[in-house]
């Protein structure tokens, strides 16, 4: 069925009635003593959508299933709104804290209807009632046709779309979703995403997506919690972590970036790509200059720094480089639009864009890579 079509069609059920999802100082370890949450406090305002961002193993998941009832955690509360739900002596089972799920594998029963699936959680409701809603919610997915046809019959996207009924049709306060779009074809991911955030708009429940995609938070999320090491790095929108990110972690989580160590002197860091502001390191403190592959405008005639073309790639729109320059140690690596080299050239000049080096005190950032 065309996508389009389908979208034209969809009805416009009932809204959920959205509410805040609160982490309070949630740790979470487990008997093996590994432990995955650290102290952890995050806040999912009413009708947003906050994504839960980090490497595997950084504990996104988990709190997410904290969240949902399916595991409880050591230390820590969790409230829909003033209500707690889950604490050192509150701990609501699943069913009775209006919040739905959407798994990873979409956990769709095969042997039931794609209408069946959708009201397999409607137990409160009469058989009538929940036919009902079912459809409503198939209505809201644009896979109504698909009512009396069976999950096999379904391409990923549709299987996804039938699961986000199913979580949608009880109407809940919160809406969480794992790793939704993992299992996807790459081809079908933009189109499938961006019907998932317009259904979401248009139910107006609270969700918290699970993603290790920065790029896929930065498109779905209103905000972006980020997560390392089962601790909370930084969380704000994708504006302020890209632009402002609490540490190189981030830094390089939000954008493939060039290293350069160095010490502050007089307020700026040398590096074989020019000085920099150290923004307000102490004098003599060790740092880490990062730039980012976009930070970097070619030119074959002039420029502040000379570059040999060790290799280069097309891409498409743009072409991906590595160059020796000198005092580096290693290739400086860089994204430049395609056609702003002559081909074959090997002698080039660069000019740093100052707004995509980033100065931080001096970290393991390979210690970081290893957790990812």
């Amino acid at each position: 069925m065309d996508i389009k079509k389908q979208s034209s069609a969809r009805g416009t059920a009932g809204v959920s009635f959205a509410a805040r999802l609160s982490f309070q100082n949630i740790s979470h370890s487990y008997a093996s003593g590994a432990q995955t949450l650290r102290d952890v406090s995050l806040c999912a305002e009413p009708g947003e959508v906050l994504c839960l961002l980090g490497p595997s193993g950084s504990g996104k998941t988990t709190l997410l299933r904290i969240a949902a009832g399916i595991e409880a955690q050591r230390s820590g509360r969790v409230f829909l709104n003033e209500r707690e739900i889950a604490g050192p002596d509150v701990f609501l089972p699943p069913e009775k804290r209006s919040i739905g799920l959407v798994f990873q594998d979409f956990a769709l029963f095969p042997h039931l209807t794609i209408l069946d699936n959708v009201r397999f959680g409607l137990t409160a409701l009469s058989g009538e009632e929940a036919q009902k809603e079912a459809m409503i919610a198939l209505e809201r997915v644009g896979l109504e046709g698909y009512a009396n046809a069976y999950p096999h019959v379904l391409s990923g996207g549709e299987q996804q779309r039938v699961a986000l009924a199913r979580a949608l049709a009880p109407r809940p306060a919160v809406l969480l979703m794992d790793e939704p779009f993992s299992g996807l074809d790459s081809r079908l991911k933009d189109s499938v995403r961006a019907e998932t955030l317009a259904i979401l708009r248009q139910s107006r429940a609270t969700a918290v997506v699970v993603t290790h995609d920065a790029e896929e938070a930065m498109r779905m999320g209103d905000r972006i919690a980020l997560l390392k090491g089962g601790e909370l790095v930084q969380v704000g929108t994708a504006e302020e972590l890209y632009h402002r990110p609490a540490d190189l972690f981030v830094a390089g989580f939000f954008s493939e970036i060039n290293e350069f160590d160095g010490q502050v002197h007089a307020g700026s860091v040398e590096t074989p790509l020019g000085r920099f502001p150290a923004g307000g390191l102490e004098e003599g403190a060790d740092a880490t200059v990062a730039v980012r592959l976009s930070g970097f405008q070619v030119d074959q005639e002039r420029g502040s720094v000379p570059a040999r073309v060790v290799s280069r790639r097309f891409l498409g729109v743009v072409e991906f480089l590595e160059l020796a320059i000198p005092g580096a140690d290693r290739h400086v690596r860089a994204r430049v639009r395609c056609g702003q080299l002559q081909p074959g050239v090997r002698d080039i000049w660069l000019n740093v864009v100052p707004t995509d080096v980033l100065v931080f005190a001096r970290q393991s950032f390979e210690t970081s890579r290893e957790s990812a």
